[in-house]
């Protein structure tokens, strides 16, 4: 497979003809699609074009189509889907909608949760599994997705769901990861604590931190930016969903791929998804500004590509 994919990606055509089951999900509020959606989405991708295009940006834009992306990409070959997982982003929810499409179960409430993440045994292929022609096929036919989210306040709930609350129960991040870190890391060698937040933070601003993320591995996936985990300059994705929006988005996507007669997108508590400024305000209060600065010059192509604001109320 070439490192870049060169030729734009034509965008999947709605099919005509609809998706019909004997069980058809009746539609609910969130599955209901705004009618003004087809315009922000444009208005999306044609932003992420430009960014893309911007050679000033291109060491933070752009990325090689290596196994490390492909591994992200999950196929749905039964209905022509592909979903780029970006984790702190919702999406658990996604690959129970991709499972059900797969015809395992009937609803993505039958689904047991510690299957989800099962990717042994949940029947979710990734891209990386095909051989390079057929990698460049779905490129070019399936309809493609990923969900973004602010780069900075994915960064906490990656920090908070893996070093402090860590729900599935992976030791190696306490046991593993932090002490390599600290080790690096930690101006004060006194502190006896578990990893704090400014020392995660001065490790992702690092710009020599690649050593670590080679060390580190598979796990880095729920911090690396947008870029090295989708490469979205030479992907076209045909919908960049967003975390803050995603009470439209997910039902726009879903009558986008065509699958609104076969499942519906998993309600969402009220409040979830909007964007929390003064958590953010709160997490980076004892973060150096120098150590901000550095881990936004990091994660700038994110914010340039999918519209966020870059966080400067943290510097003044």
């Amino acid at each position: 497979l070439d490192n870049t994919v060169t030729t734009y990606i034509k965008q999947l055509k709605l099919q005509d003809e609809s998706l019909l089951t004997d069980n058809q999900p009746t539609e609910s509020p969130l599955n209901e699609v705004d009618s003004h959606w087809d315009a922000v989405h444009n208005e999306r991708r044609s932003l992420l074009e430009n960014v893309c295009k911007n050679t000033s940006l291109r060491n933070l834009a752009h990325t090689s189509l290596t196994k490390f992306v492909l591994d992200r990409i999950f196929v749905c070959d039964k209905y022509k889907i592909l979903f780029c997982q970006t984790p702190k982003v919702g999406n658990t929810q996604w690959k129970k909608v991709l499972i059900v499409l797969n015809g395992e179960f009937k609803s993505i409430e039958d689904i047991p949760e510690a299957l989800v993440h099962n990717h042994e045994k949940n029947g979710l292929y990734r891209l990386s599994s095909y051989s390079a022609p057929d990698v460049k096929k779905r490129l070019n036919a399936y309809f493609k997705f990923l969900i973004v989210r602010d780069p900075f306040e994915r960064l906490i709930s990656a920090f908070k769901d893996k070093f402090l609350k860590n729900p599935r129960f992976e030791p190696w991040y306490k046991y593993k990861i932090a002490p390599a870190i600290i080790q690096k890391y930690r101006r004060n060698r006194t502190e006896t604590k578990g990893l704090q937040f400014d020392d995660f933070i001065r490790y992702l601003g690092d710009p020599n931190h690649k050593w670590l993320d080679v060390k580190i591995g598979e796990s880095i996936i729920h911090w690396a930016t947008y870029v090295e985990l989708c490469a979205p300059c030479e992907i076209k994705y045909d919908v960049i969903g967003h975390h803050e929006t995603l009470e439209k988005d997910a039902p726009y996507i879903i009558k986008r791929a065509g699958i609104n007669n076969l499942v519906s997108y998993p309600q969402i508590p009220p409040g979830i998804t909007a964007y929390n400024r003064t958590k953010i305000e709160q997490y980076f209060a004892g973060i150096s500004k120098r150590d901000i600065k550095r881990l936004a010059a990091r994660f700038q192509g994110d914010f340039k590509l999918f519209d966020y604001a870059e966080p400067d109320f943290l510097l003044n």
